[in-house]
């Protein structure tokens, strides 16, 4: 998520209005996203499976309310895990941010214009008002033993400091550049006291966007690793089906190894065709995803 929010801010910062920034947001997230709901969907209905069932899994997934129609008749029902997609949960949570960012962000660029330190108490209250959010629901889902409670604190507000770490990433890359050394030091350091000391768990998304920023900013190889197409949205919203089919064709139970690189090969190669015939073709002619 803190990349997501690195690159979304990075997003709106060069967007001339709202209308650009959603158009944008739009054709990166929601053609691929699209042809993963349908596509299963599609063979469900081949197989036979109830039509009232893959309706309401359309409709609720399509609007990004996957936690009201994981499943699909037909599909994947005897297996330990019956979800079509678990990975697409995070997706909610990816649009309600570039919602909100429509509201914070103009925030955000006036604070930043302004002075280093408006931007950084904005910036450090919006992780704070996330965390106690999560800390909060987590406390009533321990203390009500309500899973609803838990729910909740996976939401948006909960997962607030992660894309505003991701901002922050954005805001300070040059920064964080030239000072690599010492910001892979304090990252490791706050993400392992996140996870040695359950009060510490606050500094994780610190942490966590510290150890992203300093690979991500590392010196190495000039490696071409857009030339032949942005796979990683691609990798993410299909790998789930792909080992979910695999695991119900006996691949994993017949070879384990054979089972994984059939899983590896399969996604890989997905990816690519959701890139080059759904992905690429929905964005602008100038979108840095297509110029790079």
């Amino acid at each position: 998520m803190e990349i997501s929010g690195a690159l979304v801010y990075g997003s709106w910062e060069r967007s001339r209005s709202v209308a650009d920034y959603a158009g944008k947001r739009i054709r990166r997230l929601y053609p691929a996203y699209a042809v993963i709901i349908l596509s299963p969907a599609l063979v469900a209905l081949l197989l036979g499976g109830a039509a009232d069932g893959i309706v309401r899994y359309v409709g609720a997934n399509l609007v990004f309310a996957n936690f009201l129609a994981p499943t699909l008749p037909g599909l994947f029902e005897t297996q330990r895990f019956n979800d079509v997609n678990g990975a697409l949960w995070t997706l909610k949570i990816e649009v309600m941010f570039y919602i909100a960012l429509i509201a914070l962000g103009p925030l955000i660029l006036r604070l930043k214009r302004q002075s280093a330190r408006a931007i950084i108490i904005c910036l450090v209250v919006l992780y704070a008002l996330g965390e106690v959010w999560r800390i909060w629901f987590e406390a009533l889902a321990v203390t009500e033993d309500r899973r609803i409670w838990y729910q909740l604190a996976r939401q948006l507000p909960g997962q607030m400091a992660f894309f505003v770490s991701g901002i922050a990433m954005w805001i300070w890359r040059d920064w964080i550049a030239a000072r690599l050394s010492a910001i892979w030091r304090t990252s490791i350091l706050l993400l392992a006291i996140s996870v040695l000391v359950p009060e510490g768990e606050f500094l994780r998304a610190a942490g966590l966007a510290g150890i992203i920023a300093g690979l991500a900013w590392a010196r190495g190889p000039d490696l071409p690793a857009a030339k032949y197409g942005d796979i990683s949205y691609g990798l993410y919203i299909c790998h789930f089906p792909i080992v979910q089919a695999l695991v119900a064709a006996g691949a994993f139970a017949l070879d384990p190894w054979l089972g994984s690189a059939l899983a590896i090969a399969l996604t890989v190669g997905t990816s690519f065709a959701l890139w080059h015939c759904v992905e690429r073709p929905a964005l602008r002619a100038d979108s840095h995803y297509r110029q790079s």
